[in-house]
C-alpha cells in the first residue's frame, strides 16, 4: 500500500462526507505526531495494540567496500525501528 492508497482508505473510514484533503491532513497529523515523539525526550512512541516506534543507535564498525574489498570504517548512526505488538502479530 502506498501513500495515495492509504489516504483513500482513511477517507473511506472517515465516511462519505470526508474529503481527500481531510484524509491527507489526518495522515499528516498522525505521522507528524510520531515524528515529534521519536525526536522528543523519550525517543519512543508506543501505540497499544499496534506497536512501538523508537530510535535505535548503531555503533561504529568496520566494513568492506563490496567493489574493491578494501576495509573501511562505518560511522555510528541512528535509525528508527518499529516493533509490532503481539496483538498486531497475532492478526497477521
Amino acid at each position: 500500500m502506498n501513500k495515495a492508497e492509504l489516504v483513500e482508505t482513511i477517507q473511506k473510514s472517515l465516511g462519505k462526507d470526508a474529503t481527500k484533503r481531510a484524509a491527507e491532513d489526518a495522515l499528516a497529523a498522525v505521522l507528524g505526531a510520531i515524528e515529534k515523539g521519536i525526536k522528543g525526550k523519550d525517543k519512543k512512541v508506543q501505540i497499544i495494540g499496534f506497536g512501538t516506534f523508537e530510535v535505535k543507535k548503531r555503533a561504529a564498525r568496520q566494513g568492506r567496500n563490496p567493489k574493491t574489498g578494501e576495509a573501511m570504517k562505518i560511522a555510528a548512526s541512528k535509525s528508527v525501528g518499529f516493533k509490532a505488538s503481539s496483538t498486531l502479530k497475532a492478526g497477521l
